[in-house]
């Protein structure tokens, strides 16, 4: 699985909150295996929009979408309990 490259808005708020290494873990752990349980991957209510999610850590999770097979694109990072 490959993540595409995020747009500088994701960075920037990644880096804001000192996600960005706890991301790259996260994002490592999911191109080997994107349903590791650790990720909690999940699809997105409601579900005919295929839009999923992973937890990048407790409080945060990286919402995502699938441009191909085994390609997804990030299009948000967002506090989950908001």
């Amino acid at each position: 699985m490959k993540i595409l490259p995020l747009h500088s808005e994701i960075v920037r708020y990644l880096s804001e909150r000192r996600l960005t290494s706890k991301f790259e873990k996260q994002g490592r752990r999911f191109e080997k295996s994107p349903f590791h349980p650790s990720l909690h991957t999940e699809v997105l209510e409601p579900r005919s929009l295929h839009i999923w999610s992973f937890r990048v850590d407790l409080k945060y999770r990286a919402i995502f979408i699938f441009r191909a097979p085994d390609k997804i694109e990030i299009l948000d990072v967002n506090n989950h309990y908001r």
